[in-house]
């Protein structure tokens, strides 16, 4: 969906003066976050900001990276630079091509040209229920009919017509296709046209559609159920795609529980069932969930046997006693490319490379902040990794005013009503009651955004609008 006011700039832009190893550099430098846990108060008021010590400005008490730039660095960290492949793999991926059925393709991208195998239509064929005539009416008609599926049916002489199905074949020396409702027949059981008729009407020649050889989609074409339905009318069984990212779910935290209602301190984990159905609905495929607790040495084991394509973990990512989402990076070699986001909520989020061809995206506990790193980073990079395309940004104006934070952008659940999107005021970093209820998320930039003004937002791959739930 597209509306007026579009930003001219993607969150996730192409631009070509970034890449990993300035990414690295910003974090060499000291852009890094001061790891709090990126709460406000669940209503959008946020605490004002401490005393700046002498001579130091505000901006430069927060290092992290900026939100729209987090996004570029986790696009580009999963792209390849070399040159595209000799078997026609999307530029943007190093994964290795594979065939695909039919059946398992949907929402793959193509790593191969769907050429044609055969003509379309493979003979000439009737687009409609009628007769096939041939030469001027009146026309005596055969006694037996010509069905789709059957063999080639002998040739018609001038003067002689036949009963025809759609998409049955032609017979030779047809002149047209005479519509049941456009003929009728006299005493003598002659069939008579009721209208003029056109040489060639109503008849699909073969290879209308394409001819064999012929490029019907290129590399880099979305597998939509469309083009399921062309490869198969083109007398394809399988296509060479470029393959599901595998991603695996660390899920940390001693105070999760599976099962029941919270109690004695300990809280229900939303991330385990959230989060792998999310991760499927960005493309991937998720290859196991497996809850680790607050061990450090379990969790530095866990992503060191890893052979995921992106590790996504939750929680841990701060700096508290428990917090070993960081340590266990630092034992690893890994590279951190992003270390903190100026985004609220999910300040604490990160990046790292762990392999060569491997990532994790650490994500807040708090269920909100974990979205929000799971849109800021985590999509960016399986999108690159599946060489599917960016969805066209696009922005709408605010029914009400949103606070902002001064430094940081803010990521606001909001359902979609008409031409304006509408703030969920369940937006605290801990709490799904507004992104239950969402269409998207609207990208508030520092310091709010005015009643009216337009903000750029975030789709939901499942959201729907005008569902009639609004907890404003």
């Amino acid at each position: 969906m597209t509306a007026p006011g579009t930003r001219a700039e993607a969150p996730d832009g192409d631009t070509d003066d970034l890449d990993v190893e300035e990414a690295l550099a910003l974090v060499r430098e000291g852009h890094r976050e001061n790891r709090d846990d990126g709460t406000d108060d669940g209503a959008g008021q946020l605490p004002a900001p401490s005393p700046q010590p002498s001579g130091e400005r505000p901006a430069e008490r927060h290092r992290a990276t900026p939100w729209t730039r987090a996004r570029e660095i986790a696009a580009r960290a999963a792209r390849s630079h070399g040159p595209q492949s000799a078997g026609g793999t999307p530029a943007g991926t190093r994964r290795v091509p594979v065939s695909v059925d039919l059946a398992d393709a949907l929402g793959l991208v193509l790593a191969a040209p769907l050429d044609a195998l055969t003509d379309l239509p493979s003979f000439d064929t009737s687009a409609m229920d009628g007769w096939a005539v041939a030469g001027p009416g009146p026309w005596q008609v055969r006694d037996e009919g010509v069905l789709a599926g059957h063999a080639q049916p002998e040739p018609l002489t001038d003067g002689e017509a036949v009963r025809i199905a759609t998409g049955a074949r032609v017979p030779a020396d047809t002149t047209a296709v005479l519509r049941t409702e456009h003929g009728r027949t006299d005493s003598q059981g002659r069939l008579h046209t009721t209208r003029e008729m056109l040489h060639g009407q109503d008849i699909r020649p073969r290879g209308q559609e394409c001819r064999t050889g012929d490029q019907l989609l290129p590399v880099g074409t979305l597998v939509t159920p469309a083009v399921l339905g062309l490869a198969a009318a083109a007398g394809y069984d399988t296509v060479t795609a470029v393959p599901r990212p595998r991603v695996e779910v660390l899920v940390l935290g001693d105070e999760l529980l599976a099962t029941g209602l919270p109690h004695d301190g300990l809280i229900r984990d939303a991330l385990g069932p959230m989060l792998p159905p999310w991760l499927r609905a960005l493309g991937a495929d998720v290859v196991a969930v497996r809850r680790l607790g607050d061990d450090a040495r379990a969790l530095r084991k866990a992503v060191a046997a890893s052979q995921a394509d992106l590790i996504v973990t939750t929680g841990g990512t701060a700096a508290g006693p428990v917090d070993h989402v960081h340590p266990t990076l630092e034992r690893l070699g890994a590279e951190l490319l992003v270390d903190g986001v100026k985004v609220r909520p999910g300040h604490p989020m990160l990046l790292a490379r762990t392999k060569d061809h491997q990532h994790l995206v650490g994500l807040p506990g708090n269920p909100l902040a974990a979205v929000s790193g799971l849109l800021t980073l985590a999509e960016p990079l399986l999108r690159t990794l599946a060489a599917r395309p960016a969805p066209e940004p696009y922005a709408l104006p605010l029914r009400e005013a949103v606070p902002g934070h001064p430094y940081d952008t803010r990521l606001i659940p909001v359902v979609l009503r008409g031409d304006h999107a509408v703030p969920l005021h369940y937006n605290g970093p801990a709490m799904l009651r507004g992104i239950a209820a969402a269409d998207g998320l609207a990208v508030v930039p520092p310091g709010g955004a005015r009643q009216g003004e337009e903000a750029e937002l975030l789709d939901l791959p499942w959201a729907a609008a005008g569902i009639g739930v609004c907890f404003t």
